[in-house]
């Protein structure tokens, strides 16, 4: 399932990541056959598979934005049942409580003393599901856990496992209902991707799995099994940190982010923070197609996902049919490149 290293901005412009990459040492190996073994459950969406493996080398979070039945629940499902992850589902409603998230302290009769009963952001795969349907009091539950990688409750702070990474999903037609994620909370994911409409094929084959008997709530009726784990995951995060990264290639990439906040059809650009997201994530990329240094295409290649959710577009741009996908293709296409 290999494929060569896509070009710059057409890796990302339709389906918001990058399509497979080429595996040759073992550690990459093993990325290979996690991608190959998610492909028993979930027909294409190939972007998104490899925009999870990048957060998960990254250590950061995921915004999966698609309409209601295109696998993205299914997606993170799959991913933690390759990995051998424990994994664990929010449906974020808006009668949804902080402490039904992080978890809460009860009282026990017997012992008359409170312990603390953990919430399900205890987990290695956490997935918010419909994050937008909750009020703010509730998505900001996910503040500390997201970017602290802990729980405080009653002044005491709890670890969470690791890996540990948050899929949030998100409905991008539907807004009556909603609360918009605040500014503060969409720069903690590392990535927004979003998972589009199969193509005519591809449902086709969705189809023929459906007829032949396939459950999508028993993945080990489809086969999947674990064919990576925590430690083969440690060390590609510990391969990636020693991926090389020239003064040049730093340069580029706060010049491409200082562009963003410069732009006339944006009232913010993204912050330090996405420069360090797109930093990080190139480098992700650089190790996955099988180099051991970042070049100027692999920033190209996640610069939509990892920078799109944290522009803000001004209201007149956005009536003019202006999107922050291309507001970041402008910029590329403007930004000298090193040579």
């Amino acid at each position: 399932m290999s494929a060569p290293t896509p070009e710059p901005a057409e890796a990302v412009a339709t389906a918001g990541a990058p399509t497979a990459p080429v595996i040759t040492d073992s550690s990459r190996a093993s990325l290979e056959a996690l991608r190959s073994e998610i492909a028993k459950a979930v027909v294409g969406q190939e972007p998104a598979v490899t925009g999870l493996v990048v957060a998960l080398l990254c250590r950061g979070h995921v915004l999966l934005e698609g309409v209601p039945g295109v696998a993205k629940t299914l997606l993170v499902r799959a991913l933690a049942a390759s990995l051998e992850l424990d994994t664990k589902r929010v449906q974020f409603t808006p009668d949804l409580m902080p402490s039904d998230v992080t978890g809460s302290l009860v009282y026990d009769a017997r012992t008359a003393e409170f312990s603390f009963q953990p919430g399900p952001v205890f987990t290695n795969l956490l997935i918010a599901d419909e994050i937008n349907r909750t009020p703010p009091k509730t998505q900001s539950s996910l503040l500390e856990a997201m970017e602290e990688r802990q729980v405080t409750v009653d002044g005491i702070p709890r670890a969470l496992p690791d890996p540990f990474l948050v899929a949030a999903t998100q409905n991008p037609i539907e807004y009556e209902g909603t609360y918009p994620l605040p500014e503060a909370q969409l720069d903690r994911f590392l990535l927004k991707l979003t998972v589009p409409l199969p193509t005519r094929e591809d449902e086709i084959n969705v189809l023929t799995r459906h007829a032949d008997g396939f459950n999508p709530r028993d993945l080990n009726a489809a086969g999947i099994r674990p064919v990576a784990g925590p430690a083969d995951l440690e060390a590609a995060r510990a391969a990636v940190a020693k991926t090389a990264v020239s003064p040049e290639i730093t340069a580029y990439v706060v010049d491409i982010c200082r562009a963003t906040r410069e732009s006339p059809s944006l009232t913010l650009g993204a912050s330090p923070r996405g420069a360090t997201a797109l930093l990080s994530t190139a480098r992700a990329w650089a190790w996955l197609t099988g180099r051991d240094y970042v070049t100027p295409d692999d920033v190209k290649a996640l610069a939509l996902p990892t920078l799109r959710h944290r522009l803000q577009l001004r209201p007149e741009a956005e009536m003019d049919g202006v999107t922050a996908d291309a507001v970041i293709t402008a910029v590329l296409a403007h930004v000298p490149v090193p040579r």
